[in-house]
């Protein structure tokens, strides 16, 4: 509470350099969240020796994202003049990295906002709990539950708090170099900034209405791919890099695949479709890294044929590599469920009794990783399931809805238009959901839903 009131403050730098005036709309939540944490901090400090276990440290993150989601769009609420509601949904989308916007003119909206949405993706990229935990927690037991619990294992490090710091830096290197491009490309400094904030977190909320698609420039868009790309690629991969001259990232099981999928897919589409080869690319990047970036208007994906959408919505549910900043299923759980499938008709092939191992990049993989990663799809399934007949009963375009509805499920952000600023209001509480769950892997959220059905139980 007490780091999620602290980054509302932030934006208050941008307020009084643009001279908007809006201090006290980021002032009262942040002294709000920052109060309730010391309050509770020391009421409950009775309860500190206790000994976290994961379910604790998956709640505790579920909560905070939950929190930081109702503070933050407080502030949109008191400064944009949208409802509570738009608001929480905007700031669940910038932090989960969904970048999917309720406000049909962002560019009407303060400096102020416009960077304090591309900050919290910014900080949502790497994760709440990933970015306090580094700074204000010491290494220990603690920061290594709270670390597992936004479904991260790989470390830098043999300590969590060394990972996450080293995490950071790669973050802030890549944030860097990032502006700089841009800056060399033309786009004013603000726009670098937010942009660069926006891209190499994989969120892709704009501070434009076109998007990315409003600059008109090839460099830009190759820019744009590129850190959409390094966004979606394992730190531990960018880690090992300098020391291994580049070969990481050749070597790299998740990365050919990513790399291989864009080439195949982008292929497929300039011969299937008459769009923009430059536009086809971007737009597949985008999808593969749940980046949700556009060169396009909702309008205008909406009237691409539906092959070129079916395409989309398989690259949005795959997602890029674990232990970057994408969300959806992720491409490690759709290997090792496709190699699960091809062990068991090998073994179906094979001779009576014969164990066929499966392997990935000479390690070899149980078979509880290859069934946890088949109950997981499954769920994640059931979840968009769910949502698209909601949507339908709601009477929205079948078709457009189940895109819409993988895009939220999947932290991407692309749109045909049925998410709006008009979307119903037990829908737009279901995309918050939708959003929440995805960017914690659902088990946590089921776990902290499960917890209080206990409480409310007794």
């Amino acid at each position: 509470m007490i780091g999620i009131g602290v980054m509302c403050l932030i934006p208050i730098i941008i307020d009084l350099i643009y001279l908007e005036f809006n201090l006290i709309g980021f002032l009262i939540p942040s002294l709000i969240s920052i109060g309730l944490g010391f309050t509770f901090s020391y009421l409950l400090k009775d309860y500190t020796h206790k000994r976290m276990h994961l379910k604790h440290g998956m709640i505790i993150s579920a909560l905070a994202w939950l929190w930081a989601a109702i503070i933050c769009g407080c502030v949109m609420f008191l400064i944009t003049q949208h409802s509570f509601i738009d608001g929480t949904f905007e700031s669940m989308s910038a932090l989960t990295g969904s970048g999917i916007t309720l406000y049909s003119d962002v560019e009407i909206l303060p400096h102020s906002i416009l960077f304090f949405r591309a900050f919290q993706q910014w900080i949502g990229g790497l994760g709440i709990i990933v970015m306090i935990i580094a700074i204000l927690t010491r290494p220990g037991t603690i920061s290594s539950r709270l670390y597992q619990s936004e479904a991260r294992e790989e470390k830098l490090k043999p300590s969590v708090k060394a990972t996450l710091e080293q995490t950071i830096k790669i973050y802030l290197i890549y944030t860097i170099f990032g502006i700089v491009l841009y800056l060399i490309a033309g786009m004013p400094l603000f726009d670098a900034i937010c942009n660069t904030f926006s891209i190499i977190s994989t969120g892709g909320m704009s501070i434009k209405n076109a998007n990315i698609g409003y600059y008109q420039n090839d460099v830009i868009y190759f820019i744009t791919i590129i850190l959409m790309i390094l966004g979606a690629t394992s730190f531990l991969v960018h880690y090992k890099v300098i020391k291994t001259r580049g070969k990481s990232l050749l070597q790299d099981l998740q990365f050919k695949v990513m790399i291989s999928i864009i080439a195949i897919v982008t292929l497929i589409l300039y011969f299937a479709s008459n769009i923009v080869p430059i536009e086809i690319l971007f737009t597949v990047v985008s999808a593969i890294t749940t980046t949700g970036a556009s060169v396009q208007s909702s309008a205008a994906l909406a009237g691409y044929p539906s092959f070129v959408l079916i395409c989309l919505m398989c690259l949005m549910l795959i997602g890029g590599s674990s232990g970057s900043t994408v969300g959806a299923i992720k491409l490690t759980r759709v290997i090792i469920f496709f190699k699960g499938i091809y062990k068991h008709i090998r073994e179906i092939m094979s001779p009576k009794g014969r164990v066929v191992p499966i392997k990935i990049a000479n390690t070899r993989i149980s078979e509880k990783a290859v069934s946890d990663s088949g109950s997981y799809i499954t769920l994640y399934l059931i979840c968009i399931m769910i949502t698209w007949a909601l949507f339908c009963l709601y009477g929205h375009d079948p078709f457009n809805s189940l895109f819409d509805t993988i895009s939220i499920q999947s932290n991407v952000g692309f749109s045909t238009g049925v998410i709006t600023s008009n979307l119903e209001m037990p829908l737009k509480l279901v995309g918050i959901f939708n959003m929440w769950t995805g960017r914690l892997e659902i088990y946590p959220v089921l776990i902290t839903l499960r917890a209080m059905f206990e409480i409310f139980k007794r």
